[in-house]
């Protein structure tokens, strides 16, 4: 019946089953995250409605990329949890790409470094930009710039050689190696010029401000923060605010510099990039401003797994709809939410909504 219902819809499910991994890839091609976004939850509706959950785990990582990447950690860390779950109950095997860029953008060295050290030693193409990522926001720009020269090498991986330009581009400029910078950024305008997309240009217009003067590197700047403000992708946004403000201190223009930063900083805890959040704190200070460390939202201490029973819940689906899908018994999956009720402060279901939006649980502000 779900296989006829896919036909239906002009789709065969063994082109899904074969190519469906793929089909991000033009939306990729494009910086386009949005389109590859709801192409990645197609795909996972599509083969889970098919019932082939061996094919699952692919398709739920290539979404927690895209979830983690717009600022949502919570949901990607469900993701990624559902996917390890699934994975393990039919036995499949998949790289944990999208724990690896999770845990770059939270930027916690003691968590991070270890996974990433061990997929580097297995060959796994994804971890170099992960390492990339983690070190920009660590201000270890040399290592940054490795990293990041590394994984832009990786030609036969066309999405992730492009993605690491960025960072290669900002931790070879902060390094003062302005000659690979330039030819990082000419790479990497070679797609996104055609693209045309808020993403590709906002992100382009960043890179070239680093390494510009003036009056060019302000409005290169303002335009990276309005073209970025108009997309989801907060971590990129706040990491444009950050790289302004680094850049106005230098400058000498304090005040200027304190707006920014405190906006970036104040982006940067919300969202959950611990590393990043930190480096604009030691900016605010050296501003002359006092900035008191925060702590990340913990969001209602909600495990991944919690969360994504939480999410399954305010959907409507059922106990036992939620067991046969994570694998777990109809009394286990009551058992844990009587124990997100408590933490989250509401005692039924249709509470779940409000209280999940309320903490910034669908990839927007809290």
């Amino acid at each position: 019946m779900q296989r006829a219902a896919i036909a239906l819809a002009g789709i065969s499910v063994e082109h899904v089953l074969r190519w469906g991994w793929a089909a991000a890839g033009p939306s990729n091609a494009v910086w386009d995250l949005e389109g590859s976004r709801a192409i990645s939850m197609r795909q996972v509706q599509l083969v889970r409605d098919a019932g082939v959950l061996s094919e699952l785990p692919i398709h739920l990582s290539s979404l927690a990329i895209v979830t983690a990447w717009i600022g949502d950690f919570a949901g990607a860390a469900a993701l990624i949890a559902e996917s390890d779950s699934v994975a393990a109950a039919t036995g499949s095997r998949i790289a944990p790409y999208a724990l690896l860029r999770l845990l770059a953008l939270q930027g916690r060295e003691a968590e991070a470094f270890a996974p990433i050290a061990g997929a580097i030693e297995q060959g796994q193409p994804h971890a170099q930009w992960a390492a990339a990522v983690l070190y920009n926001g660590l201000a270890r720009y040399d290592e940054a710039a490795a990293s990041a020269r590394q994984a832009a090498e990786k030609t036969f991986d066309p999405w992730l050689s492009i993605w690491a330009l960025p960072e290669l581009v900002e931790a070879a400029a902060r390094a003062g190696d302005a000659g690979l910078a330039r030819d990082a950024l000419a790479r990497l305008a070679a797609t996104t010029q055609p693209s045309g997309t808020d993403f590709a240009l906002g992100i382009e217009a960043r890179c070239r401000a680093l390494l510009s003067d003036g009056t060019t590197a302000d409005g290169l700047y303002r335009e990276a923060i309005d073209r970025l403000g108009r997309t989801r992708l907060r971590p990129e946004l706040a990491r444009a605010h950050l790289l302004y403000g680094e850049w106005l201190r230098r400058e000498g223009r304090r005040v200027d510099a304190r707006e920014q930063l405190r906006t970036a900083y104040d982006m940067l805890v919300v969202i959950g990039m611990e590393a990043f959040a930190e480096r604009a704190r030691r900016e605010l200070i050296a501003t002359g401003e006092r900035a008191r460390k925060r702590g990340v939202e913990t969001r209602g201490q909600l495990t991944p797994q919690e969360e994504q029973i939480a999410r399954l819940a305010r959907d409507g689906l059922t106990n036992p709809e939620i067991g046969a899908r994570l694998f777990l018994s109809a009394r286990t999956v009551e058992w844990h939410l009587r124990k997100m009720f408590t933490k989250l402060g509401i005692s039924s279901r249709r509470e779940l909504h409000a209280a999940l939006a309320q903490l910034g649980r669908d990839g927007q502000p809290a």
